[in-house]
């Protein structure tokens, strides 16, 4: 059985609740006296799609590991700030051993919580503290976006992109950029329009940005970390080509879906569970890839031209074996100064920090 709750009925005294499955061998630190409870704290709906889903959709793989030795509960629509604050403090105070607190703005609460209770194992979506319980993971995105940056230059008759996005952090900006610099591998001419909405889940504005940067005649939209098909569902409405991160959306889009950068936690949710389990768990910035089987693309248009298609393919047994990374210069700047020098390729560490866009994105950086 799976508990879903949100703020009214989790803060109105809801319990910890369980999540069962078949006992697996890798269970055996836990017991039926002594079960591992797992809360994920989300903050937008669970839904069929998008990240909320793809966090959930992970634990359930993981939890076919284990049987009455794991308990897991999900508390979806939780804003960043005080609320998450108190409702994660509460899960810790009833119980919960692995908190996975999967949103950037969690991330002050969320280490507090892991400073108070050493034994306590806390995995945050993205950001960069670190300590000995607490892990920051994210994916490494760019790897997937670059390859769709390809498509999308191959199938835009404008030579324009657009992108619905939600905060203009690092893990979202090096998304962008490398969505660029895989178009232009292909139209050295390509540009990029963004909306920031602000928001991970609305699905109302996220529709009235898609229709204002189609009428900008943008016609590939990236919905860059939307917790909603209300990006690709326009696009298919307008007829122009949509990606979006995380799982896919093809349903919503049959004809004008480009594919997805799928996300596939499980294999990191399953080693911090174990390390968890084992005692030997370390607190490290987990920067997840394709080569980790985390980052996936999938549902590929068949729209992409064959000889496109081909170097995709290319480019990405490259990225997978490491002789390639998106983020290799030369690259230049927005404003036309120099990023990443000729044969240099960027850390993981200066990725993770980026603050600034690639020549082609038209959109400034919010203030």
């Amino acid at each position: 059985m799976t508990n879903t709750l949100n703020r009214r009925n989790f803060i109105a005294g809801a319990s910890v609740a369980t999540m069962v499955a078949t006992l697996g061998a890798r269970a055996q630190a836990a017991t039926l006296e002594d079960p591992l409870v797992v809360t994920l704290v989300i903050p937008s709906p669970v839904a069929d799609v998008g990240w909320g889903h793809a966090l959930f959709e992970a634990l359930e793989t993981v939890k076919a590991d284990y049987g009455d030795a794991m308990q897991v509960s999900v508390i979806e629509n939780i804003f960043e700030g005080p609320d998450a604050d108190r409702i994660m403090n509460k899960a810790v105070a009833e119980g919960t051993k692995v908190l996975v607190a999967g949103s950037f703005g969690y991330q002050n609460g969320a280490m507090q919580i892991a400073r108070r209770n050493p034994d306590v194992t806390v995995l945050h979506a993205s950001g960069f503290m670190v300590a000995p319980n607490f892990s920051p993971f994210a994916a490494q995105y760019s790897q997937g976006t670059y390859l769709m940056g390809m498509a999308a230059a191959a199938l835009s008759k404008t030579g324009k992109l657009g992108s619905v996005s939600a905060f203009a952090i690092p893990e979202l900006i090096t998304s962008l950029n490398a969505f660029v610099l895989g178009a232009q591998r292909i139209n050295p001419d390509i540009e990029l329009s963004i909306v920031w909405l602000n928001s991970w889940f609305d699905p109302a504005k996220a529709q009235e940005a898609t229709q204002a940067l189609v009428a900008q005649n943008c016609d590939v939209i990236f919905s860059n970390a939307q917790d909603t098909p209300s990006v690709v569902a326009k696009s298919e409405e307008l007829g122009v080509y949509s990606f979006n991160l995380n799982s896919s959306m093809k349903a919503y889009a049959p004809n004008t879906y480009l594919g997805c950068v799928l996300t596939d936690w499980s294999p990191f949710f399953r080693a911090s569970i174990q390390a968890h389990l084992g005692g030997n768990f370390e607190g490290a910035n987990a920067f997840l890839s394709v080569g980790d089987d985390v980052v996936k693309v999938v549902d590929w248009s068949a729209d992409i031209p064959e000889d496109v298609m081909a170097q995709i393919m290319e480019v990405e047994a490259a990225i997978a074996d490491g002789s390639f990374a998106p983020f290799t210069g030369p690259i230049i700047k927005a404003d036309g100064t120099e990023g990443v020098a000729a044969g240099v390729t960027l850390t993981d560490a200066e990725v993770i920090s980026l603050d600034w866009h690639v020549k082609g994105v038209t959109t400034p950086l919010p203030g």
